[in-house]
Parts: structure tokens; sequence; C-alpha cells
């Protein structure tokens, strides 16, 4: 599909990843509707696509947990733009703490956000993309959608959960014969985006970004990447690839892992933080922003971290088919001994 000109509809455009891709879409010409809660940001955002020449974009200030304004959303983007080409649910929200101690209606919003407002975008979407015979859908997940991580559980349950509304939405379309309609998932490493920032936190330690880093103009160019040449799942990031690959190889190994870098980066061990509910139920003051502040590791550090983690995979791998040789051989030898006992006991006989 033809990028230039496309009709695109982003939800979570003020900040991170929607933001990025916004910007991303803009420099190649497309009318942009930018949908979020923070009308400020999205003014901000709205401004930054037009100084682009010939691109026009709407703002539409929506809370995605809402239904009828995803609707209303949709059905603005058609008046004013025709038709809709691609559409991105990027909106997303997270908490940290531990189980027991993570408030039921901070884990109720978080899963109401990122699946039913994921939800709520498909259906508007598909409406309109069916009509038309053609659009591609564009769901963000994450890694922790594969490979889960502790503390962030109503997180991960949402990023599995969108993976799991992708594939099902392309089995319905492949059954419909409606080839020219793509549901793409990305599945993003940990991205320099305000997102730890903003998180309700009831840790007692303060949310930092768990290296390697990846910037959301890298997500944001896989995006408008997926229009041109549309895929399942993509997923984005040397690390996450690696982690992805390993988790059918050696899951325990990487649950493992996980838990240990978690514990050891995501959540400071120097700074602590006050119990909140982050951006949950209000969103955050001011213009928004794509980036976190958090950087990224240079090119070489993320190989050697890639290296070190397959190397990791490979070596535990490794170590099962041995185990698993081991006591295939240990059988075969008890086997071959019962059978020259009762070889003799005949002979004796």
């Amino acid at each position: 599909m033809r990028v230039r000109d496309s009709v695109v509809v982003i939800t979570g455009a003020s900040s991170g990843i929607g933001r990025a891709t916004a910007a991303a879409f803009a420099r190649k010409g497309c009318s942009l509707v930018l949908a979020a809660r923070r009308e400020e940001a999205l003014e901000a955002v709205r401004r930054e696509c037009e100084r682009h020449r010939g691109v026009e974009a709407l703002v539409v200030p929506v809370d995605v947990t809402d239904a009828a304004a995803v609707d209303e959303l949709a059905g603005r983007a058609v008046r004013r733009f025709g038709r809709v080409d691609v559409w991105v649910n990027a909106a997303a929200v997270t908490v940290f703490g531990p189980f027991e101690q993570t408030p039921l209606e901070d884990v109720r919003r978080v899963l109401d956000v990122n699946v039913m407002g994921s939800v709520h975008g498909c259906r508007a979407a598909l409406r309109i993309m069916r009509e038309q015979g053609r659009g591609t859908l564009v769901n963000v997940s994450s890694i922790v959608g594969v490979v889960s991580q502790p503390y962030t559980h109503a997180y991960g349950m949402s990023k599995h959960a969108v993976r799991a509304l992708s594939a099902s939405l392309r089995q319905e379309l492949l059954l419909d014969e409606a080839e020219r309609i793509h549901v793409c998932t990305v599945l993003p490493a940990t991205v320099d985006t305000p997102l730890f920032e903003h998180a309700a936190n009831y840790t007692g330690r303060k949310p930092v970004a768990m290296p390697p880093v990846y910037s959301p103009e890298r997500v944001a160019r896989t995006i408008v990447d997926l229009v041109r040449v549309p895929r399942r799942e993509v997923v984005v990031g040397p690390m996450g690839r690696s982690m992805v690959m390993q988790s059918k190889v050696a899951p325990g190994l990487v649950e493992r892992t996980m838990a240990r870098q978690v514990d050891k980066t995501h959540l400071s061990r120097e700074e602590t933080a006050p119990a909140g509910h982050g951006n949950l139920h209000v969103p955050a003051s001011g213009e928004g922003a794509v980036h976190g502040g958090w950087g990224g590791r240079r090119r070489t550090a993320m190989r050697r971290l890639t290296a070190a983690a397959v190397l990791a995979g490979a070596a535990e791998a490794s170590r099962r088919i041995a185990r698993r040789a081991a006591r295939t051989g240990a059988r075969r030898a008890a086997g071959t001994r019962r059978a020259a006992g009762a070889c003799r006991v005949a002979g004796r006989r």
C-alpha cells in the first residue's frame, strides 16, 4: 500500500510512540487524525505535524475506554477526509506494584485502556475498512506480550491480549477473504517514552527504563513500513527479538532472567517513589513529549547484551539437550543390561 497521502488515525498520539508515529506519517505527507485525552498536547502535536508541507491534522480529544467516543472519532475522520487508510492503536498506560498491593481499580483501568481501548479502535476501524475493502490496522503490543515480567501484571496481561486480538482478527479476515485489509502487531522492547514517568506505582522504588533502550522513532518507522509491506508481527529491537526467540527454546531461563533484570534495572535501587495512580485516571498536564529522557545504549553495548543473551539461551538449550541425551543413554544402558541378564538366565536353563 502507498503510504504518501494516506489518512491515518492514531490513538495515544499525545506522547511516546503514538506521537513519534504521527511525526513519521506527517513526513510522508499523510493526513492525520490525532486522538488522546489531552487536547493541549494534541494541539502541540498538530502544530508539529502541520509544519510539513500539505499536511492536515485533525485533533479529537477522546478517552479510548469510551466506545461511543471512539466511534465518533472514526466518524469525524471519515467526515473530514472521506476515508481511513491506516488506524494505529497506540494508547497505553501501566502500573508497577506487587500483585497483592496493586489497587484493583488500577488493574482494571490498565486493562480497560490497553485492551478495551484496542477493542474499540479495532471495531471502529474495521467497520470503515470493510466498507472501503482495504486498510491497515496496527496494534501496538510489547515484548512483554510474549515474555512476562514481575510487578507489571496488568500491563503484561493487556499486551498478551492485544496480540491475541490481532491474531483472531487476522483469522476472521482470512475466512472472509478480505485480502486487502491487514492487521499487524508491533512488539517493541524498552522504548524511551514518558510511560515510566507517568506510570502508577506501588513498589516504593522509582520505575526507570530497563536497558537497552530504543527510540520511539524506531518503532514509528516500523509502523510506517508495515503500511507499505504488511506483516503479522514485528518485534522492534535486537534484544526484544533475542528474548522472544529464547522464550521458545528455554522459557524457564527467560522467566528467571527477566525477573532478575526487572529487579536490578527496571526499578531504581537509589531513588524511592511515593505510591500514586500516575496518569491512569487523570491525564498528565502539559503539552506532552515523544521522549522520556532515558536516552539509549550505544549500538556496541546493545550488540554485546544481545550476544550475551543469545549465548546464555544457547548454553541453557545445550545443557537441556545434554541432560536429555544422558537420560536416554542411561535408559538404553539399563535396558541392555536387563536384556543381557535375561539371556544369561535363559542360557542356564
